[in-house]
């Protein structure tokens, strides 16, 4: 399989290595990445009170990509990888799924993209990694790839406190209908992003609208509204000649559903969210390690909960059809150690435990998880 993904790789890439003869082999970069994890559920209770079956996965991943750099301001870039084309949160794949008897593999763009840089501007167009300030994935998934327009404009601060000011926004359709661009499904993001104290501290604030959204994902929703979710996020350095960090996000959609009667009396204010983590460590060179501890409270609305992450737990929207996960309405905590065995091949070991905050039927639905990852950068 590794060799077929460079060779299409290669294939879509050698037009670029054509345009001038006279550019250097440092212009074309691959990139390739590998993960293979061991997997383990249990005491995941369903809403009517039953639990699921304990279950154990050994799953992986692949991705291989390129970037081409036309210049020193212009360049285009893609990526495919490994995962269920429905399921945009996990590009994981399972061993002997779906009775698949050695099938062939899922493989799909992850990206493809051009972007530009120059005096402090910074654009792009296409299918790219999400691109505003984040430091988790409670809000938006890492393997969550937003497809549209961005711009950020960097500026350099002279002042003692502030260190520099990012101002980002974009636009990004998540569902088109095919007919004028207010109807589709999208969202707007705009970002203001700075660092503080010789970078002892991040702070950043964001507005995120997002329009004619569906209840259920992939076709089975019953109706579609609309988020205003206000973020704001800081990362403040406790110790560091220890690499100790603090994280803090608070989200508030201020969206008010008092007159929707689709959503239940019991939802409409369930709007907020409020994340911690506490990190020590770093992961630079072979030996390195690291430690993290995060607490989630999300409500409901707080986010959009199948474009969030789907690693908390085993919740998802598989009653209609649709492999997406549902991991907001929760409190839980993330335990995470890291150790680097070489400087491209990391260890990673993960404990999730998580409660519902509203049921949707007569019990809390719950659930344990632990995971070991190993990933191999190459």
């Amino acid at each position: 399989m590794h060799l077929r993904i460079i060779f299409f790789l290669f294939l879509i890439s050698w037009p670029f290595t054509l345009i001038s003869q006279n550019e250097t082999p440092s212009k074309l970069q691959f990139n390739a990445d590998f993960r293979f994890r061991v997997e383990e559920d249990w005491n995941s209770k369903k809403s009517d009170g039953s639990f699921r079956d304990d279950r154990t996965r050994w799953r992986y991943k692949a991705r291989a990509g390129f970037q081409y750099d036309y210049n020193h301001w212009a360049s285009f870039g893609a990526r495919i990888r490994t995962g269920n084309p429905m399921k945009q949160q996990d590009p994981q794949l399972t061993l002997g799924d779906d009775f698949s008897e050695f099938n062939i593999l899922p493989i799909g763009f992850e990206k493809i993209y051009f972007k530009a840089e120059q005096d402090g501007y910074a654009f792009w167009i296409g299918k790219n990694t999400f691109p505003f300030e984040k430091q988790n994935e409670l809000f938006w998934s890492d393997n969550v790839y937003p497809e549209g327009v961005f711009l950020k404009k960097k500026f350099k601060m002279q002042t003692g406190v502030l260190n520099n000011l990012d101002l980002s926004g974009g636009h990004f359709i998540l569902r088109t209908n095919g007919t004028s661009l207010d109807k589709d499904s999208y969202f707007q993001g705009l970002q203001i992003a700075t660092s503080l104290l010789d970078k002892k501290a991040k702070l950043y604030g964001g507005m995120y609208q997002f329009k004619n959204i569906p209840n259920i994902p992939d076709g089975a929703e019953t109706f579609v509204f609309d988020y205003s979710i206000l973020n704001i996020g800081t990362n403040i350095s406790l110790l560091k000649s220890h690499d100790l960090n603090l994280e803090l996000d608070y989200y508030n959609n201020l969206k008010n559903y008092g007159s929707n009667d689709s959503i239940a009396p019991n939802l409409k204010n369930q709007k907020r969210g409020f994340v911690t983590g506490l990190n020590i460590g770093h992961l630079s060179k072979k030996s390195d390690y690291a430690f993290k501890v995060t607490y989630s409270y999300l409500e409901k609305y707080a986010a959009v909960d199948f474009l969030a992450q789907n690693d908390w737990a085993r919740w998802d929207y598989s009653s209609f059809n649709s492999p997406d996960g549902r991991l907001t309405n929760l409190k839980g905590v993330e335990l995470v150690g890291s150790y680097l065995l070489d400087k491209n091949i990391k260890l990673t070991l993960k404990y999730y435990k998580v409660n519902q905050l509203i049921t949707s039927g007569t019990a809390k639905e719950t659930g344990d998880r632990i995971r070991l990852d190993l990933d191999v950068k190459f």
